[in-house]
């Protein structure tokens, strides 16, 4: 959805219409509020909101699977080392 300069609202306009807005959000608008001049918060309708978060989720796991994969191809590639020898491995660089 684009934002057009109808969308931008001062903070002063948006609480003496705030009705009005939240019905215009409701129906599908999405408003940013300004203070100083300055984007300030959003104002979008909660499902859609929910609809944000849950796509945020699913880049997330997509996110983890792909490092997953990337872990899985290491190990396939034998680029693994045992914890306890890495652990060693740095101690003894950090005391040399």
């Amino acid at each position: 959805m684009t934002i057009s300069a109808s969308d931008v609202i001062p903070l002063s306009q948006a609480r003496a219409n705030f009705s009005e807005l939240a019905e215009e959000v409701k129906g599908g608008a999405e408003k940013i509020i300004t203070k100083n001049g300055e984007s300030y918060i959003a104002l979008i309708d909660a499902r859609r909101l929910d609809y944000y978060h849950q796509l945020e989720r699913e880049r997330i796991h997509l996110l983890l699977i792909d490092e997953a994969s990337k872990g899985l191809d290491d190990i396939a590639a034998s680029k693994v080392k045992d914890a306890r020898s890495a652990i060693q491995s740095i101690k003894r660089r950090r005391s040399a």
